[in-house]
């Protein structure tokens, strides 16, 4: 039987195309390696890491006040640049490990940094000569760092945050591969979220009342100890993981088609962009990033048409024995729809980066309020950066009072279930009513440091209003559930919207809006003393209550930002299909 040249590069490119997908199943050999026998090794560096993590992170605004002799507002800046920087690394992380070198590598390295670092932290913390001499009195200045503190200092927080923020995604997605079942991976990342929790809150509780009240040195060394055992059982597991190959970074791809289109945009084509898919290049891509073509009747969508253009075949486009390939001047359908729905979805995403910062700026100075309240509980003196966990606390148990009660109720009473965007809404208003509530409790704090007199202490250490710290756990549990409405309904929105080739980037979007979060309260914090002096490094001679109403201002702002934007948006898939992700 007689075959035309196009039939025979057809057949042609299909055989190529079933070539790479047995060059997959070898790449993805399931039988000897990963399973439930790698949790305990993937477990124990998450542990270990975040036990660290937050015994120096949960009390550095206190070490920089109290051993460095910086100022509230200045620590609280320095603090929430290195947490911003904690979760900003992780998408750095995660395309290094898409791109080149695969999450095991990456892992691996970021512990080791980690563990520089907090070989750098511990030494700081224990010899006097790399911090400057206490404070000892209220009246007299006290002794600034030197620029040798200050770069042994920057650069252990440098080290500690780009290892611990390398790690703690990327262990998550190399724990995820270890399993084929999705129920097995739903199950991995339940113990993920566990042990995470676990961590941070043993090192509130304890690591940060040892810092406190026994020793810097013996704190910073716990952490020390606590990373080194992580690399080690993370390095022991290594003949169990299953390694699944870099693909290939589609931030690349996405590159290509904002090329393409506007090298293309000259071109006259007669008819709508959307029509005649024959005219539209569509393909395969196999697991090392080459690309085997074949004809499809794949047409690309009528939104964002401009991008339609870097998918249009033209007589000048890359062909070899006249098959099309990929290209920065030719794209596929497939990866100019990729692009489209992460440019639809970023509105949404973007309505989070005002939310974050009212949520970093409500963390970083309720630590600060802290210090100027009574702390004691009975005979126990609560170290101020504890009040934090409360958040967490609240979180977690918001998480399982929400999916138990709150998501079957709301279904059983609306007929309906609650959609992705209808819960981050709620999480919102939540955060405003949080928001409202810290500037009633600062408003009530300063007219007490007012009728005592406390207005006038130049420094505020040694200055003890009359008030209950234990009221901050109210304002921060408000803000949890907050954030047990919000973050759970974003990470599942954008796992289910994002385009495949996108899965693990999506949910580390949150990780970026909270990076974001922090860097920019920093940013927004010199702003607001810049112009109005409310945040003097005493802040019983400022006015916190302001900053507090002004957040909440903004965030009610964007509430109304997110509305339209939510109002707006229609999904990509069908949300009955994916809903009941949002309760895993």
């Amino acid at each position: 039987m007689n075959t035309s040249p196009n039939q025979t590069m057809n057949i042609v490119a299909r055989d190529d195309q079933l070539l790479e997908l047995a060059k997959d199943v070898v790449d993805h050999d399931h039988t000897k390696r990963g399973g439930w026998i790698t949790l305990p090794f993937i477990l124990g560096n998450l542990a270990g890491v975040s036990v660290a993590a937050g015994g120096w992170g949960s009390n550095w605004i206190v070490f920089l006040i109290t051993k460095f002799n910086i100022g509230s507002i200045a620590a609280t800046k320095i603090n929430n640049v290195g947490f911003g920087f904690v979760n900003l690394f992780p998408i750095a992380g995660a395309v290094i490990a898409d791109s080149f070198t695969g999450n095991f590598v990456v892992v691996s390295i970021s512990s080791f940094i980690a563990l520089l670092g907090m070989i750098m932290l511990t030494l700081i913390g224990s010899l006097n000569s790399l911090r400057p001499s206490p404070c000892l009195t209220n009246t007299s200045p006290c002794e600034s760092p030197t620029n040798f503190q200050y770069l042994i200092l920057y650069a252990a927080m440098g080290l500690t945050t780009v290892g611990v923020g390398g790690s703690r995604f990327t262990i998550a997605t190399m724990g995820a591969d270890q399993f084929e079942k999705g129920d097995d991976q739903a199950s991995f990342f339940n113990w993920y979220f566990v042990v995470l929790f676990i961590g941070n809150a043993f090192s509130f509780m304890v690591l940060v009342y040892i810092e406190d009240n026994v020793g810097w040195g013996l704190g910073f060394g716990i952490c020390l100890v606590s990373t080194l055992i992580a690399l080690t059982v993370f390095l022991i597991g290594k003949k169990f993981y299953r390694h699944v190959k870099p693909k290939g970074s589609p931030f690349v791809s996405m590159a290509r088609v904002m090329v393409a289109a506007i090298n293309k945009r000259n071109i006259i084509f007669k008819g709508s962009f959307t029509e005649a898919s024959n005219e539209y290049f569509s393909s395969s891509s196999s697991s090392d990033g080459t690309t085997k073509t074949f004809q499809t009747k794949t047409r690309p969508s009528e939104k964002f048409r401009f991008l339609n253009r870097a998918a249009l075949k033209t007589e000048n486009d890359n062909q070899e024995n006249g098959i099309y390939s990929k290209s920065w001047k030719l794209c596929t359908v497939e990866e100019v729809e990729d692009l489209k729905k992460v440019i639809k979805i970023m509105p949404l995403w973007s309505t989070g980066i005002l939310l974050s910062i009212t949520i970093a700026i409500v963390n970083s100075l309720s630590t600060v309020q802290a210090l100027t309240m009574d702390r004691r509980l009975g005979s126990i003196k609560i170290p101020a950066s504890t009040f934090l966990v409360s958040s967490l606390i609240s979180t977690s148990i918001s998480i399982f009072i929400i999916n138990r009660y709150l998501l079957p109720m709301w279904k059983k009473i609306s007929g309906k279930p609650l959609t992705h965007l209808q819960r981050i809404g709620m999480g919102h208003a939540t955060n405003i009513l949080g928001l409202v509530g810290s500037a009633l409790l600062e408003s009530r704090r300063l007219h007490l440091v007012r009728a005592d007199g406390l207005v006038v202490t130049p420094d505020q250490s040694g200055s003890v209003v009359p008030m209950s710290a234990l009221w901050l756990v109210l304002i921060l549990a408000i803000m949890g559930f907050g954030e047990a409405l919000q973050f759970p309904g974003q990470v599942a929105l954008y796992y289910q919207e994002f385009p495949e080739s996108l899965k693990s980037t999506s949910t580390a979007m949150i990780s970026l809006l909270i990076g974001l979060g922090y860097y920019l309260s920093a940013v927004v914090t010199d702003l607001i003393n810049s112009a109005t002096g409310w945040l003097p490094d005493n802040i019983n001679q400022g006015r916190v209550d302001n900053v507090y109403w002004l957040c909440a201002t903004i965030g009610l702002v964007n509430f109304v930002y997110y509305l339209v934007c939510a109002t707006m948006y229609k999904y990509e898939h069908d949300q009955k299909n994916h809903i009941d992700s949002s309760t895993t």
